[in-house]
């Protein structure tokens, strides 16, 4: 079964063709760490995530390298308005970040290069460009990346010169040549956060960092280059130039862009009262829930991210969690071993067409059903068809979290109902049954329904789970 990937350059779905046989070199644009991350680097993490598990449960090898971003003039203003030098700001947030990736279960990549430990590559590529003619120095010593010299600029984002020209904006400090050139070295103060260059002190522009550390990391060449939506234009379409530029070869065979997140159907910002962190939304809803959002949709589709829908993934995992709580002893199956197995074919099927989560879901969901089904029947089967189940949702990352806490939503819920209380109503429940005070028992359900509770008998007792 061949794999297929929607390649952003060429605006079309491909088969797949490693540069290496059996093997995949992957990048991807992680963060900018001056805030903590926001619900579209979540889409971002989870989705390549994802493509990373799945390629590596077909047998190929991944090398994955996901960069951070940890000089750049937001960082330096942050700092700045905190006080704080801008590395131990930037190492507060990276740390943030970890903890919000832990969460959400995402395996660290292969490789997490930082841009300041690349200086030297990023200041010999900068050389590299300015002795081949695609950079120059100008006079205030910032270097410039001279665009007219690069036949291809505007392949992967289809912009054409005159759209640049005219949507171009030049600063009265700048001294390019062309509107369209971009920096690719800016000149520092003394006192700012700066390095030495053969051009004075100064830092790197925010798209060279991207090509020195994928050349230092991944090779001057290689399979994959993802990122968010909103990199096509100018970060990648940039990293192409220079990159291809200086290395004189194809830079990136295939590119790889993960779809945007609405807020309620509009884009998210601060200054419409609509931009939320990872940790916002953590306050509220189990992590799985946001990562079960995110791949519930194809990962290049947008998601509109609402009270509802995430109501509605919680309700997704909950139909999960309720059949998983009856086989908490029952391991994952061996990938290996599971060749020939419909289900597994179907999904695999979905996986390897351009990672389609949501019909892999689909996939899941159908087995629940035959699982339930197979229960009143044959319980081996049940349990060989749930060891399958867990398999793949091993791949997506998800069902990771024991059925019965994810269920009960955590110590207290909005009500303020704690876990203790609602077990202590529970026993009070079952008491007033064994006295025959049936009114009373009535009364605990309901009152715990009320508040959020639900109740569940059966010959094994009685199981309780938030709404």
């Amino acid at each position: 079964m061949m794999l297929k990937i929607y390649n952003t350059l060429t605006r079309n779905k491909v088969i797949f063709t490693p540069i290496e046989e059996g093997k995949i070199r992957l990048y991807v644009c992680g963060m900018t760490v001056y805030d903590y991350c926001h619900i579209g680097h979540a889409r971002v993490l989870v989705s390549f995530d994802v493509i990373v598990r799945f390629l590596r449960s077909q047998g190929w090898e991944v090398e994955y390298v996901r960069n951070i971003t940890d000089v750049d003039d937001k960082i330096i203003n942050r700092a700045n308005e905190s006080g704080e030098d801008s590395a131990t700001l930037s190492q507060r947030f990276i740390d943030a970040m970890h903890e919000d990736e832990a969460l959400l279960n995402i395996q660290s990549p292969n490789q997490e290069p930082r841009a300041t430990d690349h200086m030297d590559n990023i200041i010999a590529m900068v050389t590299t460009l300015i002795n081949k003619g695609y950079a120059y120095v100008a006079d205030n010593n910032d270097v410039y990346y001279r665009v007219s010299r690069f036949e291809d600029y505007g392949q992967l984002s289809g912009k054409n010169t005159e759209e640049l020209l005219s949507g171009a904006r030049v600063d009265i400090r700048e001294l390019k040549e062309d509107p369209r050139d971009f920096t690719l070295w800016k000149s520092c103060k003394e006192q700012e956060v700066s390095w030495q260059s053969p051009w004075g002190r100064g830092r790197p522009g925010w798209h060279i960092e991207c090509s020195a550390m994928t050349k230092s990391c991944l090779g001057a060449s290689f399979d994959i280059h993802g990122g968010g939506p909103d990199l096509p234009f100018p970060h990648h379409e940039n990293e192409i130039a220079q990159s291809e530029a200086a290395n004189g070869c194809k830079f990136v065979n295939y590119w790889m862009h993960a779809g945007a997140v609405r807020v309620d159907g509009e884009k998210m910002s601060k200054s419409l009262g609509n931009f939320f962190t990872i940790r916002d939304v953590f306050k509220k809803y189990h992590p799985e829930v946001i990562r079960y959002l995110i791949i519930s949709s194809h990962y290049r589709s947008h998601i509109n991210y609402s009270e509802d829908n995430l109501i509605e993934a919680k309700s997704g995992l909950e139909r999960f969690y309720q059949t998983l709580k009856h086989y908490t002893d029952v391991e994952p199956c061996d990938i290996s071993l599971m060749v020939g197995s419909t289900f597994y074919g179907k999904f695999v099927e979905a996986m390897n067409d351009d990672f389609n989560t949501r019909v892999a879901l689909a996939v899941m969901y159908d087995m629940v059903k035959a699982i339930n089904t197979a229960a009143k029947k044959d319980a081996e089967d049940a349990r060989g068809l749930m060891g399958e189940l867990k398999a793949m949702a091993g791949i997506l990352g998800i069902l990771q979290s024991d059925p019965i806490l994810f269920l009960q939503g955590g110590d207290t819920n909005e009500e303020g109902l704690s876990s203790g209380r609602i077990e202590a109503l529970i026993a009070e429940r079952i008491q007033a049954k064994v006295d025959k005070h049936y009114a009373r028992a009535d009364e605990i359900r309901e009152e715990l329904y009320q508040k959020g509770v639900l109740l569940e008998d059966s010959h094994e007792g009685t199981s309780w789970r938030r709404k």
